[in-house]
């Protein structure tokens, strides 16, 4: 233990990390910036903090305050001790109704004062797009601003008074009429006023430097205003007051569609004599599916308000006659609202890819110009990118002549970080002469500040050195920020990882085959830190169960960030073996919620299975990854012995099922389930074909429908054939030619008998458990005995999700050289597709009654549900299913270590759901995971929308073909 380290745990009660995952869970922001921080503590107050201040500047090390650490300009890393607010000093202390203001602590994310606020009719205005993560700190700190800035401005416009810890230990509290400004503040003001009045340019969105034109009389000498964008480089914001502005009852978005984002740009400006709440832009490249959005290149996002739906449709309404559109569309639906909404939300990360799939960098993240001048600098601005030979997408918040753009800088080179560095230079020109700000809301950080004498000149920029000496004389607080900075292309986070790919097994086909350029994938903006998942979202169930970063989709990212730059400068040095690494994964739940939920679509299950295949690369493995890893292998020899009863009645003794547990590395609170004393295979084997003639339907008798839940295959069976198709299943020999009949009855050689049976699988669990080598052989085998099916054109429904979600994803990019994976990839449809797509005229039993359950998060992530829902719907079956995720997951749920946090899961939202839900709705739950946990915590019997059909069907309720299959 340093000295350092132990001199915070004696001087602090919060926590102080030096190790290994501490620090590197905060090396990184949402920036292209990289810092190796000595260690992290989380103060439980201010005494603590001014405790850390006292340490630290005996010891000469500095200190950075840090919130959700979604700043794009590098300012919320360091190489000192960093402050992390969000553990503990995150409350909302008090709301004052009558006076619209809160009292909140730095850590407060956003989002949760906005539902402090919302009963009283109130909410904070500034509103940037990370919202559900970002922290109030950090907004004031970045002096952020969002989409509604239009309407209420910037954060500084919101701040009331601010209490604040300097480096050498002061305790002020800011507000106006120099309320609580440091010793020779008004003095430099004073001596300053000429150059303070003329020094800084006039639009709504300028946050570049330190804001010391808010000390002027005639803006009331405000301090706290003035501290607002200063990012933590002058004291630490311990507590504060802010505004609340009324919410309006209703509202309305106008979506306007234009050619191009320049002639968006144009109208921008002309809109405002509206009074809009929002005036925000984005062009097609940002958009995966233009179906939602009215005809056009472009869109301006125009929110409107009112005391009525009528009255803020109206007003949108107006908006769009003024506007010169092509196409426009009015939702005043607050679920279409937040549809689109998430569309321009998401923006800040699907812009890092390019729509070549190539990867783009922010840096340029933030420029403001005056509104009506957005036209032309985006013309400039398109003109340097093409001189450049780069490429960006702008977006952004048009109204306030704001732009966002991520462009494909080249960060790994020497030659492309020159080129970065030079377009640089020229665009921090290019914005001055339009007289704009080089940051518009994110701040200066590293990204910009080396550039603020072509913005403000030398002599302004000397005048913000004074300025930090007086509030910090030591130079203690965010050193390299704003002041005196680190060059722009130094501390790239890039330059540790490796230049060569990494050798792996999966084939990363979004990435180049390159692993590094995968973990690259995550740019910080943290999406995944949301407490709470909105709507179908699942991303990330572990996070919101146990708040630490490590459990969160960007803190496993960096720290496989961290063992990729490994001997170069990562903080984890041991490579795959790495224990902490390790540990961050292990409360993955493989759910692959990110997979869809992250903007970029970080893909963390498959980046799991891949450490755990390397991590465990001749070594002794966890009991559970031989337990339930080989699952399909344990319960197909219980059915060759025909040894079900036994096992279930072994497993019923308490005492041996606790032995069997312990040896298995199965969780003492869980229930082994039961083995199916008929397996769905067995029963199939015995009953006589049905259905309709004509090509055949393979059923997939994954090993959950196979061997715990063959009810699920059978009613399968009977809804399919009542739908007129004729379902069989994979072969099970190797066969040279496509079998003949029903799948059962095959024209067999010689040969093929002596290769013996066998049976298809999709190889979860071995994927799941990271045994990659034999996942490729399961699956290898499996397209052996799939291979004459291949050569037809057979679809193959797969009923478990999960199963399903494996044969769309991990088969064909763990086999990724052999091209029948692909093939058979492409044939699998769920349940409810097949019915839709090979059987369109048939219509379910109408069952007239309310759902409840979950969508299974594989299905979320990786199939859809859009075909799960038309068919709810032509069956009568109404209301939404919860999204998150049920916390069993396969093995997770059953290991060893697991229980608490997978229980917390389903308590996030698939178990109260349940429990609110009336009495005769039906409890779906496609996933025998999903099913099992609802049996298990809930005592609850969920069902398959197979089964609810069957039955339906069975009690003569009734469908109809309309137009034959």
């Amino acid at each position: 233990m340093t000295d350092l380290e132990a001199d915070l745990r004696k001087a602090v009660r919060g926590e102080v990390g030096f190790d290994v995952t501490s620090r590197a869970l905060v090396t990184m922001d949402a920036s292209n910036y990289r810092r190796v921080p000595l260690g992290v503590v989380a103060p439980r107050d201010a005494d603590d903090v001014a405790a850390v201040l006292e340490v630290c500047r005996t010891h000469g090390v500095p200190v950075v305050p840090r919130g959700g650490g979604t700043s794009i300009a590098g300012q919320a890393t360091g190489t000192g001790v960093v402050l992390d607010f969000t553990r503990h000093m995150n409350r909302v202390l008090a709301l004052d109704a009558q006076a619209h203001t809160a009292v909140v602590q730095p850590g407060l994310v956003l989002d949760r004062l906005q539902d402090a606020a919302a009963p009283h009719g109130l909410r904070f205005g500034p509103d940037p797009s990370t919202h559900s993560r970002c922290t109030l700190g950090g907004m004031i700190g970045n002096n952020s601003c969002g989409s509604h800035s239009v309407a209420w401005g910037t954060t500084a416009d919101s701040v009331a008074e601010l209490d604040v810890v300097t480096a050498r230990g002061q305790r002020l509290r800011l507000g106006q009429e120099w309320a609580g400004a440091p010793t020779g503040l008004r003095e430099l003001v004073d001596g300053e006023l000429a150059r303070l009045r003329t020094g800084f340019p006039e639009l709504p969105r300028r946050i570049s430097g330190y804001a010391l034109d808010a000390l002027l009389p005639e803006h009331r000498a405000d301090v706290a205003r003035s501290f607002c964008g200063s990012e933590g480089t002058l004291g630490v914001l311990t507590e504060a007051v802010v505004r609340l502005v009324e919410a309006p009852r209703a509202r309305a978005l106008a979506v306007l569609g234009y050619a191009d984002e320049g002639a968006a740009a144009e109208a921008a400006a002309g809109l405002l004599v509206h009074r809009p709440l929002t005036v925000e832009g984005m062009a097609a490249d940002l958009v995966p599916s233009t179906a939602a959005l009215p005809r056009g290149g472009a869109w301006l996002f125009v929110e409107t308000g009112g005391s009525s739906e009528g009255e803020a449709r109206a007003r949108a309404e107006d908006v769009v006659r003024a506007a010169d559109v092509l196409d426009a569309l009015v939702v005043t639906d607050p679920a279409g609202q937040r549809a689109l909404w998430r569309i321009r939300e998401d923006a800040s990360g699907t812009a890092t890819r390019m729509p070549d799939g190539s990867e783009a960098w922010p840096g340029w993240e933030d420029c403001a110009v005056p509104p009506q001048r957005l036209g032309a600098y985006l013309r400039d601005f398109r003109g340097l990118l093409v001189s450049h030979g780069l490429k960006g997408t702008p977006y952004g918040h048009f109204g306030d002549g704001c732009i966002h753009v991520r462009i494909d800088f080249d960060l790994l080179t020497g030659p492309g970080i020159a080129r970065f560095r030079r377009f640089s230079e020229e665009l921090a020109d290019l914005v001055a002469a339009h007289g704009g700000s080089l940051s518009g809301e994110h701040g200066d950080g590293q990204a910009r500040a080396e550039l603020l004498p072509r913005m403000y000149g030398e002599e302004m920029v000397a005048l913000f050195e004074r300025a930090k000496g007086i509030w910090d004389p030591d130079d203690l607080l965010n050193p390299g920020m704003l002041v005196r900075p680190a060059p722009l292309d130094t501390n790239l986070r890039f330059s540790v990882l490796p230049r060569e790919p990494v050798e792996v097994a999966f084939g990363y086909p979004a990435d180049g085959g390159d692993f590094s350029a995968a973990v690259r994938r995550c740019v910080g903006v943290a999406k995944c830190r949301t407490t709470s998942a909105t709507g179908p979202a699942v991303m990330c169930p572990s996070f919101r169960a146990t708040g630490e970063e490590a459990h969160s989709t960007r803190g496993r990212a960096r720290l496989l960030h961290e063992m990729l730059a490994g001997e170069a400068g990562g903080l984890v040095t041991d490579g795959w073996r790495s224990e902490e690494v390790r540990e961050a994964l292990d409360l993955c739940l493989s759910c692959k919620g990110c997979r869809t939920d992250c903007p970029v679509g970080v893909d963390m299950a498959t980046y799991k299975a891949e450490f755990l295949h390397h991590h465990y690369a001749g070594r002794r493995r966890p009991a559970a990854h031989h337990s339930m890893g080989r699952l399909p292998r344990w319960l197909r020899g219980v059915d060759r012995m025909r040894a079900a009863a036994v096992v279930n009645a072994l497993a019923s003794v308490r005492p041996l099922a606790a032995v069997v547990k312990r040896l298995g590395g199965i969780a003492p609170e869980r229930r082994i389930p039961k083995v199916a004393t008929e397996t769905f295979s067995r029963w199939w084997d015995r009953r006589k074909a049905r259905g309709a003639g004509g090509e055949p339907v393979i059923l997939w008798p994954d090993t959950f429908t196979e061997h715990l839940s063959p009810s699920v295959g059978q009613a399968a069976v009977r809804v399919l054939e009542a739908a007129g198709l004729r379902v069989v299943l994979p072969p099970t020999v190797h066969l040279e030619k496509a079998p003949v009949g029903d799948g059962r009855t095959v024209a067999l050689d010689p040969v093929s008998l002596l290769r013996g049976r066998g049976r298809v699988c999709c190889g979860l669990t071995y994927v799941s458990t990271g045994q990659l080598d034999r996942a490729r052989t399961v699956l290898r085998r499996t397209l052996d005995l799939m291979a004459p099916v291949l050569e037809t054109s057979a679809p193959v429904v797969v009923l478990e999700p999960s199963c399903a979600a494996a044969l769309r994803t991990d088969l064909p990019e763990l086999l990724h050289d052999d091209p029948r994976a692909a093939r058979l990839a492409s044939r699998v449809l769920t349940f409810a597709e097949a019915l839709e797509q090979l059987a369109p005229g048939w219509r379910p039993p109408a069952l007239n009654r309310p759902v409840v359950g979950q969508t299974h998060c594989h299905q979320h992530a990786v199939l859809g549900d859009l075909a799960d829902r038309r068919l709810r719907e032509a069956a009568g079956l109404t209301g939404e299913l919860a999204g998150g995720c049920c916390g069993l997951a396969g093995n997770f749920g059953f290991e060893k270590g697991h229980f608490e946090v997978s229980r917390a899961c389903a308590e996030d939202q698939l178990l109260p759901s349940v429990r609110q839900a009336p009495e005769e709705a039906v409890v779906l739950a496609d996933g025998f995971s999903c099913r099992t946990q609802l049996e298990q915590l809930a005592g609850v019997r969920g069902r398959h929308l197979a089964e609810v059909l069957a039955e339906a069907l069975r009690s003569g309720e009734g469908a109809e073909v309309v137009g034959g299959p």
